[in-house]
């Protein structure tokens, strides 16, 4: 008897919930607005009503009615009155028109809020440049890189401004210009580069303007040693040229230990021959290594360089009795 009541309460109980539920109402989902769009992303607005059962909300979007991706789920409570609903979006594609509509979904059902629609604004053009390389020898050639970004940024003429050193100048046009690739890079090369130089870009026909880039024309450093095995205590010679001529400025003689350079000797260049400068001193030596020189340029035309690395060994004298 006690078995047959408990199971005729066991199946009230049953009827009573499927009753509950079917009584349980979809929620309303209605698509609202946007706020706070920018090129690449947006916050998507709305407003759901549970209906008085436990609800949660997302917002589908994408590129046309067919949406493809939404956000993740967000709990809109079990009110009978409505609550504002809302996602931000980011990784959007600027200048790109969007679909979207709001989803909310209980224990009764799933409502699908209307299709809204908005469209991203362009990305604003920004330029660049960069030096390959930089510091550039004297003499030698160099390529300024212009990047442009932004909605809009291939096709575009680009032109390069440049000023040398000391810089007084106004700004004046550097070769031709040069329209941007797929990717809105323009190339100039620079093939015989001779002083330090400030360069500037423009893109045509707007007020887009790249900050400005210093490009440093080093001095060439030619090292010279009289020769490379000398005895403890010997006089080791070093000698070289400097080019361009930088009569009057200081330079090193320098050893490597580990990972740094030690003055060991050093002096001040004298006038060479057809625009360059030279450099001779000996040096007492004791043990072995690897040297270069130094030059120190302080003059704001070009900037300071080191010459390529020598190798020198020191032989131990052998005493005879």
């Amino acid at each position: 008897m006690r078995t047959l009541i408990s199971t005729t309460v066991a199946v009230v109980a049953l009827l009573a919930t499927a009753v509950s539920a079917s009584a349980a109402t979809k929620p309303t989902a209605t698509t609202g607005g946007h706020a706070a769009l920018t090129p690449t992303s947006v916050t998507l607005l709305g407003k759901v009503n549970p209906q008085g059962s436990a609800t949660t909300y997302y917002f589908q979007y994408g590129t046309s009615k067919a949406y493809g991706t939404q956000t993740g789920p967000v709990a809109a409570g079990s009110g009978t009155a409505a609550v504002n609903a809302s996602a931000p979006i980011v990784g959007l594609i600027p200048h790109t028109g969007y679909h979207f509509r709001l989803v909310a979904v209980n224990a009764a059902g799933t409502t699908l809020g209307a299709d809204a629609a908005f469209t991203t604004p362009k990305q604003p053009l920004g330029l660049s440049l960069l030096a390959n390389p930089n510091p550039v020898l004297a003499g030698s050639s160099t390529t300024v890189t212009a990047t442009l970004t932004g909605t809009d940024n291939a096709n575009r003429t680009i032109i390069l401004q440049a000023r040398m050193f000391p810089y007084t100048a106004p700004f004046a046009q550097a070769g031709n210009a040069v329209v941007t690739n797929a990717q809105g890079i323009a190339s100039f090369p620079i093939l015989s580069f001779g002083v330090n130089t400030q360069f500037q870009a423009v893109v045509s026909g707007t007020k887009v303007v790249a900050p400005v880039i210093t490009v440093a024309a080093a001095v060439g450093v030619r090292l010279n040693l009289h020769s490379h095995h000398v005895h403890s205590g010997s006089l080791a010679t070093f000698s070289g040229t400097v080019s361009p001529a930088e009569d009057g400025a200081q330079f090193a003689v320098q050893k490597q230990r580990g990972t740094q350079w030690v003055n060991v000797a050093g002096g001040s260049l004298h006038h060479s021959s057809a625009g360059s400068s030279k450099f001779r001193v000996r040096v007492k030596m004791k043990h072995s290594g690897v040297f270069r020189v130094f030059v120190g340029v302080a003059d704001g035309a070009h900037t300071s360089n080191s010459s390529g690395t020598v190798h020198l060994t020191v032989i131990a004298r052998h005493h005879h009795h």
